[in-house]
């Protein structure tokens, strides 16, 4: 009876195999988990700060986005800076182009510019260029910025933010100064010059601009 009820305890009670091979899969299976979810982690963490720098304009009140210079345009604003001397600034220059061939023209040139991305990509092209001692690059918001330390001025914007822009640089250009806005004219100064057509074309505002006003309708 004994050997019997030994019997009946071990069969009641079935026993589970601990075998070596079953283990180490599960250590293999956590860390491929681990691996897995630090690599996607990494991945939103780069995703992150490269979009950062691109979403944070667009949550502005006035935002200026980048949108890159035609060849027209570049041309169109060289032209336009032909016969001038002193400093050219760049309001908003994206990957530099502007900045660059201007230097490349003989002028200090600089851009201001809120994208760090962009900033240090101009930075590189510039050395690349080699004429990255004719050229600074600054990581800033432009109405944080007075421009009236320069002769110069180059801007590609929008048109909500040109009213605003135009009674900012009206109190701090010299008199000596020059505005080559390109893509959208400023609502009430008067161009003394306008080159190019659609897209490309520019308008230069000098002194005289300034002081004129269009006449309200």
């Amino acid at each position: 009876l004994l050997k019997m009820s030994n019997l009946v305890q071990e069969d009641s009670f079935p026993q589970v195999d601990m075998e070596p091979n079953s283990c180490s899969e599960c250590v293999k299976k956590k860390r491929w988990g681990l691996i897995v979810t630090g690599a996607v982690g990494g991945a939103l963490v780069a995703l992150y700060a490269v979009a950062v720098p691109f979403v944070t304009p667009a949550l502005r009140k006035i935002c200026l986005p980048f949108v890159p210079a035609t060849s027209a345009q570049v041309e169109n604003v060289l032209k336009m800076l032909q016969s001038r001397t002193g400093s050219v600034v760049d309001i908003g220059s994206g990957d530099g182009r502007i900045v660059i061939a201007a230097a490349k023209q003989g002028f200090q040139a600089v851009g201001y510019e809120l994208n760090p991305w962009l900033v240090w990509y101009s930075r590189y092209k510039a050395w690349r260029e080699g004429v990255h001692h004719n050229t600074k690059f600054y990581i800033s918001d432009l109405w944080k910025v007075s421009f009236s330390q320069y002769t110069n001025i180059v801007i590609f914007g929008v048109p909500q933010m040109m009213p605003c822009l135009e009674q900012k640089l009206e109190k701090e250009l010299q008199g000596s100064a020059r505005v080559i806005a390109c893509r959208f004219p400023f609502p009430q100064w008067v161009p003394d010059h306008m080159m190019g057509e659609g897209i490309d074309t520019v308008w230069t505002y000098d002194t005289n601009s300034f002081k004129k006003k269009k006449k309200k309708k």
